[in-house]
C-alpha cells in the first residue's frame, strides 16, 4: 500500500536524495520525493502497520518533520538545522555518484 505525508523542511533534491537514502536503507520500496508541490510529499510503499510510524520517526530523525505535526519553537529549530545537515550530506552525495558517472565513461 502507498502510504504518502507532507513534510516540513525539504527544499531540494539534496535533500530529497538524503530521504530516500535513508528509507531505502531501512527496507522501504517506492520511495518516491514530490518537489514540485508545496509542502513537498513523501511516498512509500508499506508493508505493515508498524511502518508508517518508523517511517515518520526515520523522516523526524534527518529533521524533516511531517507538517502535521505540533512542535515547540526549540524543536522546530533543532529540526531546520538537522534538515540543513541532511540536505548537505545529499548534496555531496548526489556530486559523488554524479562524478562516478563521469569516471566510469571516461574509463570505457
Amino acid at each position: 500500500m502507498l502510504y504518502t505525508v507532507e513534510v516540513d523542511n525539504v527544499r531540494c533534491e539534496g535533500c530529497a536524495n538524503t530521504i530516500k537514502k535513508a528509507l531505502k536503507k531501512e527496507g522501504f520500496d517506492g520511495v518516491k520525493v514530490d518537489l514540485s508541490c508545496e509542502p513537498r510529499k513523501v511516498t512509500v510503499e508499506i508493508e505493515d502497520e508498524a511502518s508508517p510510524a518508523h517511517f515518520r520517526a526515520i523522516l523526524r530523525k534527518l529533521g524533516y518533520p511531517l507538517c502535521d505535526e505540533e512542535n515547540s519553537f526549540g524543536d522546530l529549530a533543532s529540526l531546520k538545522a538537522k534538515s540543513f545537515v541532511s540536505c548537505a550530506i545529499g548534496k555531496f552525495n548526489i556530486k559523488d555518484s554524479a562524478d562516478e558517472s563521469a569516471n566510469n565513461k571516461i574509463g570505457e
